[in-house]
């Protein structure tokens, strides 16, 4: 780091999420600034570098993470390249900040924990934003309060307005439910320790070959049962949501219900058409709170073990789609280091 403490950042992939981050970390973010940005487009990399006073431009990740003004990373390229990425910043002792996925499935999720294991602390942070969501930490403020009790049922909605072309089934659980995954986690303290998913006759807007939508059922090792309405060709908007059902009240968050308006006979509001501007303010705070913690010497946030887990999850849950089963999660013991 500088004289003055600033963390020099390198970003990893400048699709829409890194060159999201880039924009934050540059103009949002205080404590840090981007040292460097790395993308396999040399000249998307070249053109974000541009426009950053010191920031370098690579086209591989291995080169930044050798440059002295590099102190941490950002990862924001495609899941199956975050292995291979974390195992060379382990090498290179650099705390990372990992969007989600930590990567595509358990085994390669199992090998990145087993070598955090190895050097004995945590240096990942796995961005698993709705943990950092002023409504969710709400939420989970009131889930540990045990004021209405224990929580005994969560309900969850996830709606997107439409998918890109190429999105399967699959993908809904992996890409999407793997959100509420880590949220029914998080919330209950709890794991999931099976998964089954159900399939209603498809809506006319989902593309050939999409079942869309499902409702997946989760169920917790403490007890509690989890649905997730998953519909991602909802055509009206982004809308995330979730109630929990306590032995004594419930509590619900996403309503959206920030400023109502009524005008010529119609009452209603605004809704988000997408998780960037829906979650804009827990990216901010994820990012800040991660900043923050690096520059302290600390790794805190969702870890290399949530992200396992998650996967482990997203597993059974294909298996569920496929199979129409009940199918149980598959986890490891969970090492002393993630307790």
């Amino acid at each position: 780091m500088t004289k003055q403490g600033t963390l020099g950042v390198a970003v990893i992939g400048t699709g829409r999420m890194g060159a999201d981050h880039v924009r934050r970390i540059d103009s949002v973010t205080s404590g840090a600034r981007v040292a460097a940005v790395v993308d396999i487009d040399a000249e998307r990399a070249k053109h974000l570098a541009d426009g950053i006073e010191g920031c370098t431009a690579f086209n591989d990740a291995a080169a930044a993470m050798a440059s002295p003004d590099v102190d941490a990373l950002l990862i924001a390229s495609p899941g199956p390249a975050h292995e291979a990425t974390l195992l060379q910043a382990f090498e290179h002792d650099l705390p990372v900040l990992c969007e989600k996925p930590l990567t595509p499935d358990a085994a390669s999720a199992l090998r990145v924990l087993e070598a955090e294991q190895k050097l004995g602390r945590r240096r990942v942070q796995v961005g698993f934003m709705r943990r950092y969501d002023a409504e969710y930490l709400e939420l989970k403020a009131l889930l540990d309060s045990r004021r209405f009790g224990r929580a005994l049922m969560l309900h969850c909605r996830h709606r997107n307005a439409s998918t890109p072309p190429g999105f399967t089934s699959q993908m809904m659980i992996n890409d999407s439910v793997v959100h509420e995954i880590d949220t029914t986690r998080w919330l209950l303290e709890q794991e999931i320790t099976a998964v089954t998913v159900l399939r209603p006759l498809p809506s006319s807007a989902a593309p050939d070959g999409l079942s869309d939508p499902q409702l997946v059922l989760f169920e917790t090792s403490g007890g509690a049962v989890v649905d997730v309405e998953i519909f991602v060709n909802c055509g009206w908007g982004y809308q995330v949501q979730c109630e929990a059902v306590c032995e004594s009240g419930s509590a619900r968050v996403g309503d959206g219900h920030a400023m109502v308006t009524s005008t010529a006979g119609r009452w209603g509001g605004d809704i988000d058409m997408d998780f960037v501007s829906r979650f804009e303010d827990a990216y901010d705070r994820q990012v800040q709170r991660w900043v923050d913690a690096t520059r302290r010497g600390e790794v805190e946030g969702p870890s290399v073990w949530d992200g396992y887990a998650a996967a482990a999850v997203c597993e059974a849950g294909v298996r569920a789609q496929a199979t129409g089963e009940r199918t149980p999660t598959l986890l490891t013991e969970r090492p002393a280091l993630y307790r």
